[in-house]
């Protein structure tokens, strides 16, 4: 059961995820999550260097779409200046959005990695759907209301899948 909680990848940040990476892994597609996994989820806006991540992708011919399980409000604002697809209150870690943002893409699960910050809706939810997954450490070490129950089991999970030496989880504190 662990093992469902278990990224293919981890990195410190979005910016460890590049297009030479991806394409080397034949990846033509990103779902990925919105707070905390390119922004602080407090910000309501795309930083310059997240402007230019998803300019970089594009070039690239690589499909970003944003899977958030946040309001369409908050994942519109964010998303339209950016002219990128997105899929607002995705009930992760439920497979619905995952397959929904796959079928706009037109590409096969195996050209598709799902990133996000939290193991118990991005990355659970993207194995249960069959994708590969990459967890990025949070930008900020303070959340929502709504996320926080869901840190403490994520710290427990992250614990137990050390001890196994299946991760070595970069967003310790030293």
């Amino acid at each position: 059961m662990l093992k469902k909680f278990l990224p293919d990848q981890h990195v410190t940040d979005i910016f460890e995820i590049t297009p030479e990476s991806l394409k080397a892994k034949n990846i033509k597609g990103v779902i990925t999550d919105l707070d905390n996994t390119l922004v602080a989820w407090n910000e309501p806006d795309a930083t310059e260097a997240i402007r230019e991540w998803f300019n970089q992708m594009a070039v690239n011919d690589i499909k970003v779409s944003v899977v958030s399980n946040n309001d369409r409000k908050r994942v519109k604002h964010f998303t339209t200046p950016l002219n990128r697809p997105y899929i607002h209150r995705a009930n992760k870690p439920l497979k619905g959005a995952f397959y929904k943002s796959l079928k706009e893409m037109q590409l096969k699960k195996s050209e598709v990695v799902v990133i996000g910050d939290q193991i118990m809706t991005d990355i659970f939810g993207g194995n249960r759907a069959g994708f590969n997954t990459i967890l990025v450490v949070p930008i900020l070490q303070t959340d929502d209301k709504a996320t926080k129950f869901n840190r403490k089991i994520e710290r427990y999970i992250l614990n137990k899948l050390e001890k196994r030496g299946w991760i070595e989880w970069k967003g310790k504190k030293n």
